[in-house]
């Protein structure tokens, strides 16, 4: 069976041509030639730099438009820059403050409410005016800064790693967030995909980039802007040969500068369809000769290939979430690929409404989108002994609201049906990481399934039977799934249950950084290569984590996951999404487990409608 992505959709690379891998490190002999006195404003001394005074931008003609990576950077010395953000619930707005850490003494300077309004990141920060040749002015926008997009050090003796999270989360659910670029280093203040394309023929222009006002005046950011050459140069698919070739119409040349004007609203951009799972996505070639057709996502799965890494030196943070105007490949976006988007597929393509995964930078087995780390390494061998469940912390599972529902048809798989299709994502709130083993007999099909405990030094200290794995051989999966793990009802007005789904096994993987201001949050978790995590057909045993901040998304969008409607009456319904329903795992509190998101169905069979009203403060469907 063709998947939707084969039937009438290829990718195709639309993300500039600028190779950045070491220009962060070009930079490090001008900062680090900076005085290291503290500055009269508490807090890191922040700059704006650009890493090159030029650049090479491409417009393609099979799909028009550029991608404005000019190459500029926040950089932060005499400490981190580091910010909070968070939100009380669901019925409070969002409000973020800096941390600012001398020593042993921490300070906090609330931001002035309303200036962020979710957790993407700064909301027009970075303000960009660009002239031609000629010296006309041509385009004039702000862009939004995600301090956790692509960063390295910019002097020697920097911290070897950043300790602030890889991304900035776009879960309309997300809860918290910590955003920070670390002392030593810079980040990359180029949008990414929460930036459109805009409309330049080639030729030559300069590009002035500087950091707006409002935030020059909260953080003491001096007025420096940056003034960088930017070369736009058409290209073709057609007649690439698989080289670096350009059209005839690509050119090459310099310019002067400019002063910037009106914002420009940004809009995140979504990827290839998929049928469901961890934000899979169509695969892309790694060459620049043509695009691959998609590959096969099955009916769901956390691990349709997306693309292939950005060629760059390992140290530089160009990995998958990193890559932002560090190659040839299209960025991935400054946020874990959780957040999947309702769009409106071409009738040509796929001739009905549909979900698009967020663009990702996942590779083969990936889920998360920023990088490949080793498998988990479950037991070696199935526990002995009496099972126990000691006095130690442990998980905290809740639901989320589910979003991104939309009604469909039932493909080809049930023509003649209206479902209500759907994303979930049950997360934990910790304190505890959340770790179970499976464990096969020679010979069974099923594994027995066992929750692991730790003390605080992180010694294993006790275990329980928690159910069974399956395998699931379905293009897309073929990987083992935990069953058990959340269920999906359609409840009526009453909130009694009408339909469930039947999706109620996964693999887990953690998808979305949905708080990470919890106690015992892991900026950096480890989602792994699922034949490594969750195991293959051939398996003796898997470890499965979702850790303590993150979440794991599902898709709900086939016959079988998605609600079927055909049949039911129009009306007010509830989707609920229910974690550990039969409560076969230990945590610490099993009466958070449910969420509840309102739909009102509407119209006539075969032309279904639904309606999603806010959900208090979040208006997102």
């Amino acid at each position: 069976m063709m998947t939707r992505s084969q039937q009438g959709r290829t990718t195709r690379l639309t993300r500039p041509s600028i190779a950045i891998a070491a220009a962060v490190a070009v930079t490090a002999g001008v900062v680090a030639a900076a005085p290291d006195a503290k500055t009269a404003q508490p807090g890191p001394k922040l700059s704006l730099i650009a890493a090159s005074a030029s650049v090479t931008l491409d417009s393609w003609k099979e799909d028009p438009g550029v991608y404005l990576d000019l190459g500029t950077y926040l950089t932060s010395e005499n400490g981190a820059f580091e910010l909070k953000v968070t939100r009380k619930s669901y019925k409070d707005p969002v409000v973020a403050a800096q941390i600012i850490r001398d020593g042993k003494k921490t300070q906090t300077k609330a931001l002035p409410a309303g200036l962020v309004k979710d957790f993407s990141g700064l909301p027009d920060f970075a303000q960009i005016s660009v002239i031609d040749a000629a010296g006309k002015s041509v385009l004039e926008k702000t862009e939004a800064f995600c301090p956790n997009n692509a960063s390295g050090r910019v002097r020697p003796d920097a911290p070897a790693n950043s300790k602030y999270p890889q991304s900035c989360p776009v879960n309309p659910f997300t809860l918290g967030s910590v955003w920070g670029v670390e002392n030593g280093w810079a980040a990359n203040t180029y949008a990414g995909y929460y930036s459109d394309a805009v409309q330049l023929p080639a030729g030559t222009y300069t590009a002035k980039i500087s950091v707006t006002k409002k935030y020059r005046d909260l953080f003491g950011i001096e007025d420096k802007p940056q003034s960088v050459k930017v070369t736009v140069r058409e290209r073709s698919w057609e007649g690439e040969g698989g080289g670096e070739g350009v059209s005839a119409s690509s050119a090459s040349s310099e310019s002067s500068a400019s002063s910037a004007g009106a914002s420009s609203k940004t809009a995140a951009k979504s990827g290839a369809s998929s049928h469901a799972g961890h934000g899979s996505a169509a695969s892309e070639h790694a060459g620049h000769a043509a695009a691959a057709p998609a590959a096969p996502s099955g009916h769901a799965g956390h691990g349709a290939p997306a693309r292939t890494d950005a060629p760059a030196a390992a140290t530089t943070g160009a990995g998958s979430t990193f890559n932002v105007g560090h190659g040839p490949y299209p960025p991935a976006p400054p946020a874990l690929p959780w957040a999947l988007k309702k769009q409106a597929t071409e009738k040509g393509a796929l001739g009905r409404q549909g979900f698009s995964a967020a663009a990702v930078g996942d590779r083969t087995g990936q889920t998360d989108g920023s990088r490949q780390a080793p498998g988990v390494q479950p037991n070696a061998k199935r526990p002995a002994g009496k099972a126990t469940v000691p006095d130690v912390p442990k998980p905290d599972l809740r639901s989320l609201p589910a979003y991104g529902i939309t009604v469909s048809d039932g493909y080809e798989d049930v023509p003649g049906k209206d479902y209500l299709a759907f994303s979930a994502n049950v997360w934990n709130a910790g304190p505890a990481k959340l770790v179970v083993d499976g464990f096969r007999s020679p010979g069974k099909e099923l594994m027995d399934a066992y929750q692991y405990f730790y003390d605080a030094d992180g010694k294993q200290v006790g275990y329980t039977p928690t159910g069974t794995m399956e395998w699931d051989p379905r293009p897309g999966h073929e990987h083992w799934h935990f069953t058990d793990f959340a269920s999906y009802r359609l409840l009526k007005a009453d909130q009694k249950e009408t339909v469930r789904s039947g999706k109620e096994a996964f693999c887990l993987a953690n998808t979305d950084a949905v708080d990470y201001t919890v106690k015992n949050a892991n900026w950096h978790p480890d989602n792994t290569d699922l034949s490594t995590a969750c195991g293959q057909e051939n398996s003796i045993s898997v470890r499965e984590v979702l850790d303590v901040g993150s979440g794991d998304t599902y898709t709900q969008d086939l016959p079988g996951q998605s609600f079927d409607i055909t049949d039911l009456p129009n009306g007010t319904y509830y989707i609920q999404v229910l974690a550990n329903p039969e409560n076969r795992l230990k945590e610490t509190n099993h009466d958070n487990n449910s969420a509840l998101r309102k739909v009102v169905l509407g119209g006539k069979k075969g032309a279904r409608t639904v309606k999603v009203p806010a959900h208090h403060l979040v208006d997102a469907n």
